[in-house]
C-alpha cells in the first residue's frame, strides 16, 4: 500500500470536520508561497484568497458560515497558468491555490481522496523544490529520492502532516481552542513548507 492509500484509509476514518481541518491547515502551511508570487507579479488577489481560507477556519470554528461553492469560482481565478509564467515560482503559487480548491470540495462533499491529495500535493510541492534548488543535477533517481526524504524540509513536511493527523485523531469535536492552535501551528509564524515567508 502506497503512503496515499494509507493516507487516505487513515482519513476514511475520520469525521467530515476533520477531514476539513486537514486540508485547511495543509493549505494554511502553503499560502505564503502563494501570496509571494501574487505581490512580487502582481497576480491574483491575495486578500480574497486570504479571505477565502479565513472563512474555512470559522467555519470550523462554528463561526458565520460562506457559500463555499461560489468560492470555488473566486479561488480558480487565482490559479496562475504554468503557461503563462514560465518560471518555477509560480508552480508551488498554484498548489497552494489548488490545495484551497481542494479544501473547499471537502466541505462541500467530505472527500477523503480531496485531503489525501493535498496531502500529497504539498509533499510533491517541496520535492520539487528541494531537486530544483538544492540537488545536484548528477544524482541518479535512487540517490535524488534518498537526498530529498533527508532534507530538513522534506522532514519538516512529514512531522507537520503527522502532528496534524495525531492532533485530528485524539480530537472528537472541535471546539474554538483547538480550531485556534491548529492554525496557530498551521501558520508557522508566517512561514510555508518551503521555508519561504512573505513577511519582508
Amino acid at each position: 500500500m502506497s503512503d496515499i492509500q494509507q493516507l487516505e484509509a487513515q482519513l476514511g476514518k475520520m469525521k467530515s470536520w476533520q477531514l476539513t481541518a486537514f486540508a485547511a491547515a495543509l493549505t494554511e502551511r502553503m499560502l505564503p508561497n502563494f501570496t509571494l508570487f501574487s505581490r512580487l507579479l502582481e497576480f491574483g488577489d491575495a486578500v480574497q484568497v486570504r479571505r477565502i481560507l479565513d472563512g474555512v477556519w470559522e467555519h470550523l470554528s462554528g463561526g458565520a458560515s460562506m457559500n463555499f461553492e461560489v468560492q470555488l469560482d473566486h479561488v480558480e481565478d487565482n490559479m496562475p497558468s504554468l503557461d503563462e509564467f514560465d518560471m518555477y515560482g509560480a508552480m508551488p503559487a498554484l498548489d497552494a491555490v489548488v490545495a484551497l480548491y481542494s479544501t473547499l470540495v471537502c466541505i462541500l462533499e467530505s472527500d477523503p481522496a480531496e485531503a489525501a491529495n493535498i496531502a500529497d500535493l504539498s509533499r510533491e510541492c517541496v520535492a520539487t523544490f528541494i531537486e530544483v534548488n538544492e540537488a545536484d543535477p548528477q544524482l541518479s533517481d535512487a540517490e535524488l529520492m534518498r537526498f530529498i526524504a533527508a532534507h530538513d524540509l522534506m522532514q519538516d513536511e512529514d512531522a507537520f502532516q503527522e502532528e496534524v493527523l495525531e492532533r485530528l485523531q485524539q480530537q472528537q469535536q472541535p471546539n474554538k481552542v483547538f480550531i485556534r492552535e491548529l492554525r496557530e501551528l498551521a501558520g508557522n509564524q508566517g512561514v510555508s513548507n518551503l521555508g519561504i515567508s512573505d513577511n519582508e
